[in-house]
């Protein structure tokens, strides 16, 4: 069984025990979250596809922690100008463990 999950503007196929890094969310470490946002299930080769979400769907899972992703670099420059800029950016994530997918 798996599902599709819309949260931080992006979408996430999951299934139970599976870890998931998306944007952070205002959680605490340990504390569990229901994503009602359900896009698609998949339950013995039956697929359920919302218009936009699966009525009743929900997807359960728990904050194991927070932190950031590695550095990335941004550096622009424009040729001959002498116009340089460097900048780095760390997005931060949590971390989640989902626990359980449901139907009704």
């Amino acid at each position: 069984m798996y599902a599709v999950i819309k949260t931080g503007g992006k979408q996430y196929r999951v299934a139970e025990g599976d870890t998931v890094y998306v944007e952070k969310l205002n959680l605490e470490e340990g504390e569990d979250i229901v994503f009602n946002e359900v896009l698609l299930v998949n339950s013995d080769g039956k697929t359920q596809i919302g218009a936009p979400y699966v009525e009743g769907a929900q997807v359960v899972a728990k904050a194991v922690k927070h932190g950031k992703q590695k550095k990335i670099i941004v550096f622009k420059y424009k040729a001959k100008k002498n116009y340089r800029k460097k900048q780095g950016h760390r997005q931060p994530y949590t971390k989640l463990v989902i626990k359980s997918i449901s139907t009704q």
